[in-house]
This record gives C-alpha cells, sequence and structure tokens, in this order.
C-alpha cells in the first residue's frame, strides 16, 4: 500500500524532538478539504469511505475523518511508530484549541467545529492503533470485541455526528455494524496478517476447534480451520444482520450508506464462505459486480444476508 505521506510534506523534527508539520497557513481550508479527499479516493477497500449513496456535501468531511485514521494506520501499521501516533495526538490537541497545523487537521478542525464532534473518538482509535504497534492477540471473543470498540466503533458514532445523532440506541447499532465489518475484514485477511505476526483469531476459540498459532502457520485450510471460520463467519454475520436495522432509524441517504456497509461485510463473508474458507490460498474479494448489486439493493432499502 502507497503510504499517504507521500503527497505531504514530511513532519520535521524540532529541537525538542517532536514532529512538526508545515504550516497551515501554507494550505486553504479548500486546499486541506481537498487534500483530504484525493487521499480517500486513493485508498481502497471492499468498500468506499464516502459512497456515492452519501449526501455530496457530507463526503468532505467524511474524506477528513478517513485521512485522519490513515495517516494513523500508516504510523502504527507501516511505521510501528508509538512517538508518530503521540504527535500525531499532539496535533488533534491543537486542532481542538483551534489553531491546526497539518493539512488534515485544518480540515478536521473545521468539521469538529462544524458539528460539534467530542474529541474521545479521536483520542480511541490511536488507543487501538497503539495496541497495534504492540500487538498480544486476544485471549476470548470479549477481548476482541473490546479492540473493535476502539478501532472500528469511533468511526460509527463519527458518522453518526455528522447527521445530528447522539442517542445511545443509534450508537448500539452502529457499533454492531462497524464491529461486524472489522472481524468481516480480519476473516478476509488472515493470511495477510498472519505475514505481519498477527492472528485476530481469539485464543479460546483456537483451543475450541483444537488449533493452535503453530498450525495456523501452516497455512491449510483443514477441517479443524474451517469450523473455525464457520464459528466466526456466523459471529459477524449476526452483528451486521441485526446492526443494519439502523438504517431505518437514520436520514434515508444515510440509511442507503448504513445497508452499503453493512451489506458489503456480508458481501465479504459470502465470498469467505464461496472459497470454501480457503484463505490461504486466495484472498475473498468483491468485484464490479457485486459493488453494482450493493449499491441497487441499498437504494431500495434492501440488504442480502
Amino acid at each position: 500500500m502507497r503510504s499517504p505521506l507521500a503527497d505531504a510534506q514530511p513532519l520535521e523534527a524540532n529541537r525538542t524532538g517532536r514532529a512538526e508539520p508545515p504550516p497551515a497557513a501554507a494550505m486553504s481550508l479548500d486546499e486541506a478539504y481537498a487534500f483530504c479527499g484525493r487521499l480517500a479516493h486513493r485508498h481502497y477497500e471492499n468498500f468506499t469511505i464516502a459512497s456515492w449513496l452519501m449526501p455530496r456535501a457530507m463526503r468532505p468531511h467524511m474524506h477528513a475523518i478517513y485521512a485522519y485514521a490513515r495517516y494513523a494506520d500508516d504510523f502504527a501499521d507501516e511505521q510501528r511508530s508509538l512517538a508518530r501516533l503521540d504527535d500525531w495526538e499532539h496535533e488533534l490537541d491543537l486542532a481542538y484549541a483551534g489553531r491546526p497545523r497539518h493539512p488534515v487537521f485544518v480540515a478536521l478542525a473545521d468539521t469538529i467545529r462544524r458539528f460539534d464532534i467530542p474529541r474521545e473518538p479521536f483520542a480511541a482509535l490511536l488507543r487501538a492503533f497503539r495496541s497495534d504497534v504492540n500487538f498480544q492477540g486476544f485471549e476470548t471473543i470479549e477481548d476482541l470485541m473490546g479492540y473493535a470498540r476502539e478501532s472500528a466503533n469511533p468511526v460509527g458514532h463519527l458518522v453518526l455526528y455528522l447527521f445530528g445523532y447522539r442517542d445511545a440506541r443509534r450508537q448500539e447499532l452502529s457499533d454492531q455494524v462497524c464491529s461486524g465489518l472489522q472481524l468481516a475484514n480480519f476473516w478476509q485477511d488472515v493470511a495477510i496478517d498472519l505475514d505481519k505476526g498477527r492472528i485476530y483469531f481469539p485464543r479460546a476459540d483456537l483451543r475450541r476447534f483444537n488449533l493452535s498459532e503453530q498450525a495456523l502457520a501452516r497455512r491449510e485450510a483443514t477441517a479443524e480451520f474451517c469450523a473455525l471460520m464457520r464459528h466466526e463467519v456466523a459471529v459477524a454475520r449476526r452483528l451486521l444482520s441485526e446492526g443494519a436495522a439502523l438504517h431505518s432509524l437514520v436520514d434515508r441517504r444515510l440509511g442507503h450508506d448504513v445497508l452499503m456497509f453493512a451489506g458489503g461485510g456480508l458481501a465479504i463473508l459470502r465470498a469467505i464462505e464461496a472459497v470454501g474458507y480457503q484463505v490461504f490460498q486466495r484472498r475473498p474479494r468483491l468485484g464490479k459486480l457485486d459493488y453494482l448489486k450493493l449499491g441497487w439493493r441499498a437504494w431500495r432499502g434492501t440488504i442480502e444476508v
């Protein structure tokens, strides 16, 4: 993956050792949003961060949120730097103080001000990225879901804030969609994560299905592994299916996007099942036809489980 840092001036270290970004004065607000937009459009996942179903006026704000997370992910995943994550949190503090400096925060500070977004979801994402640097794995499914509460669920809360929703019920349903989508991506990327030295399967689940980390390292879709995957896919499917009810409790256009996200996660799970859980040989992924079907169903207000 191309680093998002490739298109911005690097953070330079000052005399105290803290990384310093280029001055905010060098980039207007419109330019800062455009910068975030280019970053979002260059990095493709199995779903878009701001789908074509989302109101056009909201897309720049989604791009600013995405750019914030994309940089932090790069610091954790590519550079494995806690110091860079600390610097990024310092920039977040400056943005909340009304003194943004980095282009991403010039845009994000405006989004935060316009929609009165609290700091906690942004801080939670950074805590998750720090745990990625010192990855220890997870003992139970509850531990894994605790990770998702900080690595995925805050994004859903941020989207709800953009549309003016702050109540617990909508946040709970959003959490189910975000956590389910995170799990779907983990089970899609088992082989990729093994290359990074990461196993997201709870150790208790490995023991339940008579597997070990050493067995996973052999990259064989044994009967035990397929049974484990069936179990984990079922957990993710339940979360996505139940969380999709959020679409009827929000603005119609946001509801379409909720179905696009939840439907995308469910489509990933079907792709995993379609290859017989042979995720070691090739990464199950969605094609253009899959995206067209997702968009059509979301537009009609339906979802395929």
